[in-house]
């Protein structure tokens, strides 16, 4: 991996919808270049997936959405490993990380109500071996996600002036 693999993995985090041409302006590179440097990121893995921000409170499908912290116990030669593998299988878990402070794993995770999110961290989440405590943090709204602001900035209105 070289220094314009870098850039193009910069550039397509930014805005995974660019062309090869478009791709191919912003790098120096011909898009035939582009093209092969994309198809090995993928092939190696180092591209997982693309996706599509959306602001799901403008959809108003009324789904619920939190922050579920874990202070796990690790398994001797595995670490979080084992576990987080098993976490990671859940539909409503859709982010998973490691992490340094009170708590050892974080889930992003979605249900349908309060109650749907409450009911997963009760049957599934805090029964497992190694969960040792679970804090559950219900998100009341977002205002950017994955670098996008999820809100349109309105101009300030003006103030007449009276002499």
């Amino acid at each position: 991996m070289d220094e314009k693999d870098l850039e193009l993995l910069r550039i397509l985090e930014e805005n995974s919808r660019l062309s090869a041409e478009e791709l191919a302006t912003l790098t120096s590179l011909s898009s035939c270049e582009v093209e092969k440097r994309v198809l090995a990121l993928e092939a190696e893995q180092v591209i997982k997936g693309y996706s599509t921000v959306i602001n799901w409170e403008r959809v108003g499908n009324g789904e619920v959405s939190a922050i579920i912290e874990l202070k796990v116990s690790p398994e001797r030669n595995y670490g979080y490993d084992r576990i987080a593998e098993r976490l990671s299988r859940f539909k409503q878990v859709k982010t998973l990380r490691l992490m340094t402070g009170t708590y050892d794993l974080q889930l992003l995770v979605t249900g349908k109500n309060m109650q749907d999110v409450s009911r997963f961290v009760s049957e599934h989440v805090a029964p497992m071996d190694r969960i040792r405590e679970t804090a559950t943090h219900i998100i009341m709204k977002s205002y950017k996600e994955n670098g996008n602001t999820l809100f349109e900035l309105k101009e300030p209105e003006r103030l007449p002036i009276s002499p």
